[in-house]
């Protein structure tokens, strides 16, 4: 198992157990009603949460390239997850997510869940990061910080009558 430490308060600990996969799953049930609760009707809040974050899913997730990692406080809280995939396009790592409970915004968390992945992606000779963000989620200021522009919109239909409004951000590392 890998650890990193890079803030007193935190400590990231890549996912290698469905036991860690559902801490993931019970993350995102507590943390996207709040980001995504203003932006997303509640139907399709619980349709992505059901399609995306049950364990058959994320487990699915880890089978096709997807590295998970959960972030843990110094009281040993679980307080955010990242995943991420090596060669999500030619040369190109893809943050296909990174999420910190409200109550740890600000505090770098998001910051250094996102220097795991420049780490990771440098190490495979990865020559940008992208991530998908929803065009009214309020991460792209996050994002902006970090470095990231926006390179292009893509609407991506999810099923069941949803899409997903999108900006596609990159750096290049």
């Amino acid at each position: 198992m890998m650890n990193f430490s890079f803030i007193k308060t935190m400590q990231v600990i890549q996912v290698t157990s469905n036991d860690q996969l559902q801490i993931v799953a019970n993350l995102a049930k507590e943390i996207w009603p709040i980001a995504y609760g203003n932006i997303l009707s509640k139907e399709q809040l619980h349709y992505m949460l059901d399609r995306f974050y049950n364990l058959e899913a994320l487990q699915k997730q880890v089978e096709s390239g997807h590295v998970f990692y959960l972030a843990q406080s110094e009281n040993h809280e679980f307080v955010g997850f990242l995943s991420y995939e090596i060669n999500g396009e030619p040369n190109k790592t893809k943050i296909h997510k990174i999420y910190v409970l409200p109550k740890t915004q600000g505090t770098g968390m998001g910051k250094q869940l996102f220097e795991v992945v420049k780490t990771k992606a440098q190490e495979n000779q990865q020559t940008a990061i992208f991530l998908n963000v929803n065009k009214y989620n309020n991460a792209q200021n996050f994002y902006q910080k970090l470095g990231f522009t926006i390179i292009k919109e893509e609407v991506i239909d999810i099923g069941n009558g949803f899409v997903m409004d999108d900006y596609v951000m990159e750096i290049n590392i």
